[in-house]
């Protein structure tokens, strides 16, 4: 099985305030995978996304990605890179005062000069490729709504759209259910599960929630003080893991969760 991504010794210290966000972290990503990565806040877990897409540099290490070592790629290869990977966000980063249609259709500015985008000069392909996706997300009646118009859930699933028209060969999704109830949560998370299963593109998931790690993921990485103390199976995640990726007992995690809940 061949990588697309391989993360070796990756290391990044933000020298404003000397704060060593990630600390010699190591993995690689298989095609068709759903890695969700865990840990408190704080714990690197979006810094690690972002030294991915190179939307920051890392301090030392090297990231492999495609045929790219993307810690020195020029711009040219940067956006290259970023073309083949899809992001989604925890606040949705949609265009509100456009409707679904035109904002799936923005995954496919990469591969447009700007004169052409800005004027939404989209093929006819194009076109009829981000409505197939919209109806595979359930959102085949929702094509001309505006975007302020829909729920959270909603959101999130034009998002995925918007990202799987990039073509991606990966996609990472930071914090994708943070802000959904858990019915939503649980469709987006069905989704990317399908997305990895059937159309075979891996995908990383930070996660909060551990019950949904283990429910949806392949793998699990789990995260503390900018370090991978777990990078295994869901089934290989114990009370003693979670100890460890959490800093606290597994009772007291358990007690925090219920709090939060009340």
């Amino acid at each position: 099985m061949s990588d697309i991504l391989r993360v070796q010794n990756v290391s990044k210290t933000y020298e404003d305030n000397a704060v060593q966000a990630l600390r010699h972290a190591s993995f690689e990503v298989h095609e068709g995978e759903l890695i969700s990565v865990i840990g408190p806040s704080g714990s690197g877990k979006s810094t690690l996304l972002r030294c991915i897409n190179r939307m920051i540099d890392v301090s030392e290490g090297s990231i492999q990605f495609l045929d790219y070592e993307v810690t020195c790629a020029n711009k040219r290869q940067i956006k290259d890179i970023r073309r083949n990977i899809g992001m989604i966000f925890q606040h949705y980063n949609l265009v509100y005062r456009l409707n679904v249609l035109e904002n799936v259709l923005h995954g496919r500015l990469g591969y447009y000069p700007t004169w052409k985008s800005t004027l939404g000069m989209y093929s006819q392909k194009d076109i009829e490729q981000a409505a197939k996706l919209l109806e595979m997300l359930g959102l085949g009646d929702k094509l001309y709504d505006k975007c302020c118009d829909l729920s959270g859930g909603q959101k999130q699933r034009v998002g995925i759209a918007r990202a799987l028209l990039q073509n991606p060969k990966i996609m990472l999704c930071d914090e994708p259910i943070a802000s959904l109830d858990p019915q939503s949560s649980k469709v987006i998370m069905e989704h990317l599960k399908a997305i990895t299963t059937n159309m075979r593109i891996p995908c990383i998931v930070n996660l909060h929630q551990v019950d949904v790690a283990l429910h949806y993921s392949d793998r699990i990485i789990g995260m503390h003080q900018g370090s991978i103390v777990f990078n295994g199976k869901p089934q290989e995640l114990g009370s003693d893991v979670i100890e460890k990726i959490y800093g606290v007992p597994m009772n007291e995690l358990i007690s925090k969760v219920e709090e939060v809940k009340a």
